[in-house]
């Protein structure tokens, strides 16, 4: 069995969170992964402190195991969901989208373990001197919101950067990649687009189907134009999302309308045209769905044997 001090920080069986994704990483999905040994996650995407606080309830009522909040930044609400997971004293808050340096205190002081996600060294040096507890280096090969490196350089050099435990995240969707991530100094890894065929996932049935069909170049980023780039896998809106982002008549403020719900057509509506079905290109490799709980067990029992012929070529 692997177990890292991730285990121990966080009372969890496998080192293994599952991503805080916007419609979708709820709290039945949470529960099903914190029952499942590894660390649930609810999205607080843009949505206000009385839709946070149902999911909280909601994944209170289906495990007693530690679970987390994702809070993104630039949410109009981060103040207010801010305030809310302290008050709450959740298991664990992971960010994304901006500096969380300003709410640390008061995360810090109600007992919360605060695990930013970061796409850069800078801004891993710059949480682990605000009082992190971890940190979970994504590379862009993940879904939704990404940075310019790729899992294999930036986690390494985070971990040079840093003695706190560090996740890895984007690309990793089986066994095989957790290895690899701890062979790169990782001491645990985040997971998003593998769950979203778990059985638990609410997400739109469309939305399944496509990670499902996915191939190896099924995805492809935009807004990269508006300094916040998005992978999501290929369809009419990415395109011509695409299309327009280099129409140097077409206005940012054009731009952020034409982008603005499509997430939830394509999570909650499974609109297969309008919507935007954000995936990591990791999709590839997912071909089947099953429950949560599941996942996370063929996923370390693979890593268990790829790590044992980790050493098969030295002589």
């Amino acid at each position: 069995m692997i177990r890292t001090p991730l285990c121990e920080l966080i009372g969890i069986e496998y080192p293994i969170f599952q991503g805080g994704m916007a419609w979708i990483s709820d709290g039945k999905l949470a529960a099903a992964v914190s029952n499942g040994g590894g660390l649930g996650i609810i999205s607080a995407m843009n949505a206000n402190a009385e839709y946070l606080k149902e999911q909280i309830n909601l994944a209170r009522s289906l495990t007693d195991r530690p679970f987390g909040v994702n809070i993104m930044l630039m949410s109009p609400f981060a103040a207010q969901v801010a305030e809310l997971a302290a008050k709450e004293h959740v298991a664990v808050v992971t960010t994304g989208a901006g500096n969380p340096a300003k709410y640390m205190p008061m995360w810090l002081e109600a007992g919360v373990k605060v695990i930013p996600v970061v796409a850069s060294v800078g801004m891993a040096k710059l949480v682990a001197k605000a009082g992190a507890s971890a940190i979970i280096a994504e590379g862009g090969e993940s879904g939704g919101h990404v940075g310019e490196l790729t899992t294999m350089v930036l986690v390494p050099q985070v971990c040079d950067a840093t003695d706190l435990p560090v996740l890895a995240a984007g690309g990793i969707g089986d066994g095989r990649g957790i290895a690899a991530a701890f062979q790169l100094g990782a001491v645990g890894v985040q997971v998003g687009t593998r769950f979203l065929v778990a059985e638990e996932c609410g997400v739109h049935p469309n939305y399944k189907k496509k990670v499902l069909k996915a191939n190896d170049i099924a995805t492809m980023t935009t807004g990269k134009r508006l300094g916040h780039p998005v992978r999501q896998i290929k369809n009419q809106f990415a395109k011509d999302f695409l299309k327009a982002e280099y129409d140097s008549s077409v206005s940012d403020e054009k731009l952020e309308e034409m982008g603005r719900g499509a997430l939830y057509r394509a999570a909650v509506e499974g609109d297969e045209k309008t919507g935007d079905f954000l995936a990591g290109q990791i999709a590839g490799m997912v071909n089947k769905e099953q429950p949560a709980a599941e996942i996370i067990k063929e996923m370390f029992t693979e890593a268990e044997e790829a790590l044992k012929g980790a050493g098969r070529w030295l002589v």
